[in-house]
């Protein structure tokens, strides 16, 4: 019965290909950019989810988050686990983001275990300079009233970049590298976190940079509401200096992990919940918060250091 399903679906999809192809340049499925995935990452089911992803992130992505209250019925469910495996960031300080834009030679490193914990997509493959294009956030689009700017979601590489640009032309652009840092910069400065994405259908590999902010990003609203964990830690915490504090509680109202929270006399942070992102030290106006390197969280993915 599936391999039924299955078949009748190839012949659908290549059916609306060779219509589409025919008769409308707009909508044409197949581009030197598909091609190029398909001999990367070879033709199936798993070549067919990266396609769909890709040509409509909008579309998938409010279909995910609708998924979410039915994937997680109890702690450890399987659906979540499945989706922390397959779909997961790991956590950028503003530096470390810089870094991978600002790289100048190749970064090829693979099975990054200790880096990603994860069982699957750990390879980072990268020619410096890096090709950079940004389009429009899929978790901001599906909010009814987003954060702005909307268009902050940077693919890293080929041959992520060129699809991107081919296939959603009108909502994506190419970037320089100053461009990519001037986005990066202006992104830390609102108070949104930087996260390094890993895809299993991604060629197996890390290919975008998202600008995340706790409004809108369905990562950071799984690991809260649904305990998915979208995300690993930077490999550094946030560390208050009490002396410098004035109990503003700017800290608290920015941290997207709701890792801060204060008390009569200080600002305590929760070891367990913070992931290391800077997002305090941005808004700290006493300069009292920092992040400190914290080997039990993990080794951070710094490729001034790695490569």
């Amino acid at each position: 019965m599936l391999g039924t399903i299955i078949l009748v679906a190839i012949g659908v999809l290549v059916f609306l290909t060779l219509a589409l192809w025919v008769f409308g340049e707009r909508w044409r499925l197949l581009r030197p950019s598909t091609w190029r995935m398909m001999r990367e990452g070879g033709v199936g089911l798993n070549a067919l989810h990266a396609y769909v992803y890709t040509r409509w992130t909008n579309q998938y992505a409010k279909l995910l988050v609708s998924m979410f209250p039915f994937l997680r019925s109890r702690p450890g469910a399987r659906g979540a686990r499945w989706f922390s495996d397959h779909y997961h960031a790991k956590v950028l300080t503003q530096e470390q983001a810089e870094a991978i834009i600002n790289s100048k030679k190749g970064i090829p490193l693979r099975d990054l275990e200790q880096i990603i914990p994860y069982p699957m997509a750990r390879n980072l493959v990268l020619k410096g300079p890096p090709d950079v294009a940004v389009y429009e956030c899929c978790c901001r689009h599906a909010r009814a009233k987003p954060c702005q700017p909307t268009q902050v979601c940077m693919v890293i590489g080929q041959p992520f970049v060129d699809f991107i640009l081919e296939h959603n032309p009108h909502s994506s652009r190419r970037l320089t590298q100053a461009e990519a840092l001037k986005t990066l910069q202006e992104e830390h400065e609102r108070g949104h976190l930087h996260s390094a994405w890993f895809k299993d259908v991604m060629l197996n590999r890390f290919y975008a940079i998202c600008n995340c902010c706790k409004c809108c990003c369905a990562g950071i609203e799984a690991m809260a509401k649904y305990g998915v964990r979208f995300m690993a830690s930077s490999g550094y915490v946030a560390d208050v200096n009490q002396e410098l504090c004035n109990l503003c509680e700017a800290c608290v109202d920015a941290c997207p992990f709701h890792a801060l929270s204060t008390t009569d006399s200080n600002v305590a942070r929760s070891w367990e919940l913070c992931m290391g992102c800077g997002v305090c030290v941005e808004k700290c106006p006493t300069q009292a918060m920092s992040l400190v390197r914290d080997e039990k969280k993990g080794i951070p993915l710094d490729v001034r250091a790695l490569a």
